[in-house]
């Protein structure tokens, strides 16, 4: 029966890491495309509410199971904002 409880267990902190990674991350890419958003209008734009969730991303992805993401950088939303225009 213990075993059957730390399978149950790790099934469960799994999927709770999951569902934080998701979370996290579709605040990230809401961050994200404020701050395309900003630059395409030539406002000025911040990312560091982006990467503050990418940093409890990758703190997630240390404990296993899910992917890092990079930190983004104010000249990647420029470039990608440039794309967007092309």
């Amino acid at each position: 029966m213990s075993v059957h409880y730390a399978i149950s267990e790790h099934s469960r902190r799994q999927a709770a890491r999951i569902e934080n990674f998701n979370r996290l991350d579709e605040l990230r890419e809401r961050h994200i495309e404020e701050a395309v958003a900003k630059c395409l209008r030539g406002e000025a734009f911040s990312v560091a509410a982006i990467n503050e969730a990418t940093a409890a991303i990758n703190e997630l992805a240390r404990q296993g199971i899910v992917p890092t993401r990079q930190t983004v950088t104010e000249q990647m939303v420029r470039d990608y904002a440039v794309k967007l225009k092309a």
